[in-house]
């Protein structure tokens, strides 16, 4: 069922997800609702919804970076790293605006929030990440992400901790912007 997804101001958002123990049917209850929010997301349009952001405290996530949803239950990093391959390419959803900084080759990606809908920030991530996780079956998953989905997935698993994106645009003193329609506006974050 398609459920309200809490605003940053929930106190469920700040408070750190619980382990999913085992996968029963309020779980699998959970994941198809996470499944279903996420998909009628349209403006913005989300490509990741952590469990707590529909007031749900456990670790689990969907993360939808194209058109296939992945589910992450219990996630934990084994590696974090920032490689310098080549630009990191811009994939379709309102989350990943890329705006290039002066000269640079790297990309500045304004991230966002289902929970802080139409803010954006420039917040800078490490581009890999190697997790370990139960996928919707049940089974262990290791897997490498990158670009984009390494984003997601940093951002996600910041949700389970209850951390928000807006708490790393204050660690990397960067601005945080509100967009209406065309216009990007600077504002306060406190």
């Amino acid at each position: 069922m398609i459920q309200k997804i809490v605003n940053v101001k929930d106190p469920i958002l700040r408070k750190k997800a619980k382990p999913v123990k085992r996968i029963d049917k309020k779980i699998k209850s959970l994941i198809a609702d996470l499944k279903e929010t996420l998909i009628v997301q349209k403006d913005p349009e989300g490509v990741g919804l952590a469990a707590p952001q529909i007031g749900k405290s456990f670790q689990i996530f969907a993360m939808k970076p194209e058109k296939k949803i992945t589910i992450v239950i219990n996630p934990k990093i084994i590696w974090i790293k920032d490689v310098k391959d080549k630009i990191q390419k811009s994939k379709k959803g309102s989350s990943n605006k890329v705006k290039k900084r002066n000269n640079e080759t790297e990309p500045e990606v304004m991230e966002g929030c289902l929970s802080l809908p139409h803010y954006y920030g420039p917040i800078k991530k490490p581009n890999r990440i190697k997790i370990s996780y139960l996928n919707e079956k049940g089974e262990k998953v290791e897997k490498i992400f990158k670009d984009f989905e390494a984003q997601i997935i940093q951002h996600e698993i910041d949700h389970l901790k209850g951390i928000l994106f807006v708490d790393r645009l204050l660690e990397q003193e960067k601005p945080l912007y509100k967009v209406s329609g065309e216009e990007w506006e600077k504002v306060d974050i406190l």
